[in-house]
């Protein structure tokens, strides 16, 4: 892998940390980002422009907010469609629409690059830590030939089928976490009202068949003022259940369970919690429930 070099585009909350993981890894990374001092703080050397970038990274990975976001830079005038060659592999990790990551890799593979479609799933926490778990779309080649990169970011990668497979499963797995805490955070607030104990209820819910991910991992500290910040927000959680409507329109798959997430990841933004961490939709729930919030310091003022 030490010929391999590596270019990373989106060094924002998720990128960067990957970044970083990569970069203390010993591999050196040529990074690109609207913010210049997203760079520096990932520990990259800038590039000048993604032109720069593309001509020196044999590996360019994307981390972005939105196929809208991931098209500008691939097709812009000094776009990445522009500036590939034949061996480069450009892998994006961000969620982004299957029908547009589909349209990119036919355009890039004219110029033969090969483009793979890298959902990822862990959050803030495990991309600190380099344990996400990835689910890829695209070439097996050419998802061995980035494997060692993944090997710092990932405990775990998964390939799960052809191009557009790796964005359709995450969006998948997106809906179910957003189900799961959307749904958790209105049980809270209705234990929370009722005067139970809330670290009670939990242990009662891990025990019992309305487990999930928010209730192991997530309100056990929410309930104590821990929001668990820098994961996705709440606008990017509605985004990606979306997303994941569309796909079911795509598909003709009846959707009878995307109105709550819907709802409740909306509401979150309307009352201004857009770019807060998805968590604080209990918040926003609790808002219209009365004012309730999960945690009180001693004083009894409300976090």
């Amino acid at each position: 892998m030490a010929e391999e070099r590596v270019g990373f585009v989106g060094l924002g909350n998720m990128g960067g940390r990957m970044t970083r993981c990569i970069v203390d890894a010993g591999v050196p990374v040529l990074g690109f980002d609207a913010r210049p001092e997203n760079v520096k703080s990932a520990g990259a050397s800038p590039a000048p422009s993604i032109e720069a970038l593309m001509g020196s990274a044999d590996v360019v990975l994307l981390s972005l907010p939105d196929s809208k976001v991931v098209e500008s830079v691939v097709y812009g005038a000094s776009g990445l469609a522009a500036h590939a060659r034949p061996g480069q592999v450009i892998v994006d990790l961000s969620t982004s629409a299957p029908s547009s990551t589909r349209r990119i890799h036919a355009d890039l593979k004219e110029a033969g690059a090969e483009y793979l479609d890298a959902g990822i799933s862990g959050g803030a926490a495990a991309a600190e830590k380099g344990q996400l778990t990835l689910m890829v779309g695209g070439s097996v080649d050419a998802l061995n030939q980035v494997r060692p990169v993944f090997t710092h970011i990932a405990a775990g990668v998964h390939h799960v089928g052809a191009i557009g497979s790796g964005h359709v499963t995450k969006l998948l797995n997106n809906f179910l976490n957003a189900v799961a805490l959307s749904a958790t955070a209105e049980v809270m607030i209705a234990a929370k009202k009722s005067g139970l104990d809330l670290q009670t209820v939990l242990d009662v819910l891990n025990e019992s068949s309305g487990v999930n991910f928010a209730t192991l991992n997530r309100f056990p500290k929410i309930i104590r003022g821990d929001y668990l910040k820098g994961g996705l927000t709440n606008s990017l959680m509605l985004k990606d259940v979306t997303l994941y409507t569309e796909l079911l329109a795509e598909l003709g798959v009846a959707g009878l369970n995307t109105s709550g997430p819907i709802a409740s990841f909306g509401l979150a933004r309307a009352l201004g919690y857009a770019d807060e961490i998805s968590n604080t939709v209990v918040d926003a729930i609790g808002d219209i429930s009365g004012g309730v919030r999960l945690h009180e310091e001693p004083n009894g003022v409300t976090s």
